[in-house]
């Protein structure tokens, strides 16, 4: 079922609610906290290099994608206004090259910054336990992003999970048809922010988040974003393998009001939770920086433990 959560799950279902993993995710407040990036980045998705050892945050709580790469500035920062209560710090992440380091495509490209979850807890989560993840997100001035029509940010989670596909077949018989056949693969459901340039009646700027994914792995409309700021984003997964999603703008913990919506991305029923991550987006024309992403306080929580 797309877009309602069932009474079965919904005081599972609101992203922040139950046990906060302490081993997992930061609130970035260590003085000494610093990141090794192990310069050049990765870039397997574009040319099959992975260029070991990847770059990792000194703590080992955040660390790079080996598939797309990381950006090409993870700092910490002072927290932007308006931020958590007793935050000092809190993560930047920006680049301006997001493809293959010193060779630009001229095209859309991202960077991954994933959040250490397998290696510190010795596995993947299963959905019975119900985990969820928020994190806040800094959206600056419009004026500051990069001036690009499209996705600058994406925070997302990586789930493995099974779905039942019509496939073709052929019999020994030379007869053809269609058969199910149970498909179990990863897949990546989350948000990305999108900008949408001057698109205002008088002018005025505006972004929007959009929802990875639907049911045909069809990208969902969400909230209008006119406003810049803090927006606290989170996603969590129920014992019956369904993707809820909910966000509002500013800080404070995030309650059922804030249900954007429900679904089983790509059409598959979450199992597990491997990890989740940021995206950095940017036109990748060797010269322009994404816009500068600032987020803080990246956590798990688990319902039941």
């Amino acid at each position: 079922m797309t877009g309602v959560v069932t009474a079965q799950y919904r005081s599972h279902s609101v992203p922040g609610r139950g046990q906060k993993v302490k081993e997992v995710g930061d609130d970035f407040e260590d003085p000494e906290w610093g990141y090794i990036d192990n310069a050049p980045k990765a870039s397997s998705n574009i040319d099959h290099d992975d260029r070991l050892p990847a770059g990792i945050a000194k703590n080992q709580r955040v660390y790079e994608s080996t598939y797309r790469g990381q950006p090409d500035i993870v700092k910490q920062v002072e927290t932007p206004p308006g931020g958590l209560k007793g935050s000092k710090y809190s993560l930047a992440m920006r680049s301006v090259q997001t493809g293959i380091p010193g060779r630009p495509s001229r095209k859309m490209q991202q960077d991954d910054l994933l959040i250490n979850v397998s290696s510190l807890l010795g596995g993947p989560i299963p959905v019975s336990k119900s985990p969820s993840v928020v994190v806040r997100v800094f959206l600056p001035p419009f004026e500051q992003w990069e001036q690009r029509v499209g996705s600058s940010f994406g925070f997302r989670a990586e789930l493995e999970g099974g779905s039942v596909r019509e496939v073709p077949y052929k019999s020994l018989f030379s007869r053809t048809g269609t058969r199910m056949k149970r498909k179990h693969e990863a897949y990546w459901p989350g948000y990305f922010i999108q900008y949408n340039g001057k698109d205002g009646p008088k002018g005025e700027a505006s972004a929007v988040l959009l929802i990875r994914a639907g049911l045909q792995g069809e990208e969902i409309v969400g909230p209008r974003i006119t406003e810049t700021g803090w927006w606290t984003l989170g996603m969590s997964f129920t014992p019956d393998g369904s993707t809820h999603y909910y966000a509002h703008a500013g800080v404070d913990p995030l309650t059922e009001k804030d249900h954007i919506t429900t679904t089983k991305p790509y059409g598959h029923t979450a199992e597990t939770l491997n990890t989740f991550f940021f995206n950095v987006v940017n036109g990748d024309d060797g010269r322009t920086w994404s816009t500068q992403w600032i987020v803080d306080d990246p956590s798990l929580y688990l319902y039941t433990r």
